[in-house]
């Protein structure tokens, strides 16, 4: 049974670093990370299996699942727990067939909620909603309104993550919306100046992921 998909959901920054990628994803860790996705479009081949393979037995350490964005066949070497797909990454009836029925998969569903259907009548562990907000790492993405959110956790089964543009600072509508876990790469990554502050933000995310829901609850 795949693992449970809620909170923050680290998605890796590009970096050719190894070790200091595996020092800012550990801090992400310790400050709450419940799921981490390794993406990287600009790695080579050997370097993509190196930090993929690394991480992994990073997020063993913490019983954290590892999921790789794209990449089927990464995943499928390195023993990830899942693999994530875009519109152009493959099947969901292929990856099952390859990973198994242990393994997550998770399916990026855009702004269309038949989209999220599909993905889930075919087996995905969970989807994807974005962006909600103006992203760098994707500046032309499709906006996602937050009804969205709202629709896809009345008409679904499966977890709902929403991802796009996600501070600490606009997260809490997403969750009260309906999102069970935030995907984020820049606001935890990209303007940290040391190793202590991915962990601060970290937390704060948790913190405020866990308020909301209990703020959902009530």
């Amino acid at each position: 049974m795949p693992a449970l998909i809620s909170g923050l959901y680290a998605i890796t920054p590009e970096c050719d670093d190894t070790a200091r990628l595996l020092r800012m994803v550990e801090q992400a860790l310790k400050g709450g990370a419940r799921l981490v996705q390794y993406r990287s479009k600009q790695a080579d081949a050997a370097l993509r299996h190196e930090q993929a393979s690394e991480l992994l037995a990073l997020c063993r350490r913490f019983h954290v699942p590892l999921i790789v964005n794209d990449d089927l066949r990464l995943a499928d070497l390195t023993g990830a727990d899942g693999v994530h797909l875009g519109r152009e990454d493959g099947g969901i009836r292929e990856a099952r067939m390859l990973l198994g029925p242990g393994k997550i998969i998770g399916v990026s569903c855009y702004d269309d909620l038949q989209l999220a259907f599909d993905a889930e009548n075919q087996g995905a562990d969970y989807v994807a909603f974005g962006s909600f907000f103006p992203s760098s790492t994707k500046p032309g993405a499709l906006a996602a309104p937050l009804a969205l959110l709202h629709e896809a956790k009345r008409s679904l089964h499966v977890p709902v993550v929403a991802i796009g543009g996600i501070t600490p600072d606009n997260v809490s509508p997403l969750v009260e919306a309906g999102a069970d876990a935030v995907a984020v790469i820049s606001a935890l990554f990209n303007n940290s100046v040391d190793d202590n502050d991915i962990r601060a933000c970290a937390s704060r995310f948790a913190f405020l992921l866990e308020k909301s829901t209990l703020h959902t609850l009530h």
